[in-house]
């Protein structure tokens, strides 16, 4: 299983690193991935990866590459849920003048059938979701974008290698 796993993320690495565009234009696609992959927006990240990338220019591919590579972090799902939900209850607790954050240990599933959960529940993960997916999309950009130029040189390197 966990063979597979790795053969899994190897080929989307490999995918990724095959891709042919500009190094901005894909290090922001892996940017945007990992941005996305960070919110709890379940089932709506890849499309969103996609329009924004169109949006801002870069490489969708990447994006959903990026998204995808995000997967590696589902076993740990519940523990970023609740500390998205705690940063962002705290923040909106502290513009509504509320000491303490809500709490989850009220909710229940027959909870996620009313809208007003999105309010209680959703709100504050989308909103503490934004400050671990800000700093890991910086940070996957920094690091993609000097990997993407160097990919581009050595392929410029070989062309002009054949070309002679």
């Amino acid at each position: 299983m966990l063979r597979k796993l790795v053969v899994y993320f190897r080929s989307l690495v490999s995918k990724l690193l095959d891709l042919h565009d500009a190094p901005h234009s894909l290090a922001g696609g892996v940017a945007i991935g990992m941005f996305m992959g960070f919110t709890p927006l379940f089932g709506l990240k890849t499309l969103l990866c996609v329009g924004a990338a169109y949006l801002l220019r870069c490489n969708p591919i990447a994006a959903v590459v990026a998204v995808s590579l995000h997967d590696v972090v589902t076993p740990f799902w519940p523990v970023l849920l609740e500390i998205e939900y705690a940063i962002g209850s705290r923040i909106i607790g502290f513009f509504n003048g509320v000491a303490h954050p809500a709490s989850v240990t009220d909710f229940a599933i027959h909870d996620l059938m009313k809208w007003t959960t999105f309010f209680t529940i959703g709100l504050p993960m989308l909103l503490g979701s934004l400050f671990l997916s800000a700093p890991a999309a910086a940070i996957s950009y920094v690091l993609m974008l000097p990997v993407f130029k160097r990919r581009e040189q050595r392929r410029s390197e070989q062309q002009q290698g054949e070309g002679i």
